[in-house]
């Protein structure tokens, strides 16, 4: 299988420019190609790894990847479908182009990976040379075709956002001119900015081997978008969201994104998904597909010692045993038990209903009396006992537990 028939069977094309001369760059040659990031925030999010995963695909196959941060189009902000976007100001685009730059390059080699900031050159464009140099490449009719214009005519679109797409465009002239880049990847929301792009070299250079080709949008079965769980957006950055977090989100896919997930987040081999899809179709209650696509995405954004206490934890929560954990793994429970932060020290009443085990002082009681109640694995009868660096676990951590299945944590500053 060529590399460009494996990227449309795992679903990672949905437009191309020009498929005869695609494919003859990404089977025959090896070139340069660009994808880029907006840094709107400081991590990007689980969504963006469709775009990643391809970028590490195409250099395993010797391809070169060029990443694009955008500090000068992140001030001016993509068009969204439904509003504005908040501006960012210079310094909150060149810090989170940082951030986002160190998150890619734990994921692609560093000494065959190039990486560009489009504000070395944007800034240097005078407003007479983008209205006489660029602007005038393109007539209006041409731009208010594009689907993310089209999208915001009702509600209404700034100058701003409208002329987003023409600074893209020059991102995408400036790198074929200078870093000799032929392919330019992106989702299929980017599709309008990828062909103005080509239409701005092939205005200033005439026809060349220049392509453009974007993924579909990665959606779930039912419609709505990927990568959001009950608490948000998921985001790459461990500290904002938990390795058991992005664990979790996958072990629980439901079977009918698991094919679409293990094709486009993955590298697995093409046997091992379609086995995994055998599996999932004829025994879904084992959920082995589930359980391989967690593993493999925790691995592919965070390591073997993230994924190996993700287990830890998940087995943990499961089996209600906390006492084997290793002191990281707690920051993790922090974060997935009803939890609460006391100072020095607190008594087992206020203890379990800080966290959610008992409404009221009667319940407790009536809990330690039926000996339901426990901390750090010894039962707790006494409605005296008070909980506090002595009896915690790594001087900081009190697991309480009601029964079997009920559980709580305290954390001792």
């Amino acid at each position: 299988m060529s590399l460009y028939e494996e990227l449309k069977w795992r679903d990672l094309i949905k437009d191309v420019s020009n498929e005869e001369q695609a494919k003859k760059l990404l089977d025959n040659e090896k070139v340069r190609f660009y994808c880029g990031f907006d840094p709107t925030g400081e991590s990007l999010t689980v969504g963006h790894l469709v775009q990643v995963v391809r970028m590490k695909l195409l250099a395993d196959h010797g391809h070169t990847p060029v990443v694009l941060i955008g500090g000068a189009t992140g001030l001016i902000g993509d068009p969204r479908s439904t509003s504005e976007r908040q501006l960012l100001t210079l310094e909150q685009s060149l810090k989170n182009a940082e951030l986002i730059k160190k998150q890619i390059s734990s994921f692609l080699d560093p000494k065959k990976t190039i990486y560009v900031n489009n504000n070395d050159w944007i800034k240097e464009i005078d407003m007479i040379t983008f209205l006489r140099d660029y602007g005038k490449n393109f007539n209006l009719n041409y731009m208010l075709s594009k689907e993310t214009v089209q999208s915001r005519l009702a509600t209404g679109i700034s100058y701003t956002e409208f002329s987003y797409m023409l600074i893209q465009a020059i991102d995408f002239l400036h790198l074929f001119e200078k870093e000799n880049v032929k392919i330019q990847f992106g989702g299929s929301d980017q599709w309008g900015n990828i062909t103005t792009g080509l239409e701005l070299i092939r205005k200033t250079h005439g026809d060349t081997d220049a392509v453009g080709l974007s993924s579909p949008l990665l959606l779930k079965a039912d419609g709505t978008k990927f990568g959001k769980s009950e608490s948000g957006a998921l985001w790459i950055d461990s500290e904002l969201t938990t390795p058991y977090e992005i664990y979790q989100y996958f072990l629980n896919t439901s079977d009918d994104d698991i094919s679409r997930y293990l094709r486009t987040l993955t590298l697995l081999s093409k046997e091992e998904i379609l086995e995994l899809e055998r599996q999932a179709k004829e025994e879904p209650e084992k959920r082995v597909a589930q359980k391989r696509l967690a593993e493999e995405v925790v691995l592919f954004m965070h390591g073997k010692d993230a994924l190996h206490e993700s287990q830890l934890v998940t087995d943990s929560l499961f089996t209600g045993e906390f006492l084997k954990l290793p002191e990281h793994a707690f920051k993790t429970l922090e974060k997935t038990l009803d939890s609460s932060v006391i100072e020095n020290e607190i008594d087992i009443v206020e203890a379990l209903k800080k966290v959610g085990l008992a409404s009221s002082n009667r319940e407790v009681r009536e809990f330690l009396s039926n000996g339901a109640v426990s901390v750090n694995g010894e039962k707790i009868t006494d409605p005296e006992f008070k909980i506090n660096k002595d009896n915690s676990l790594f001087n900081k951590y009190a697991i309480l537990k009601r029964g079997k299945k009920k559980n709580g944590l305290i954390v001792i500053k």
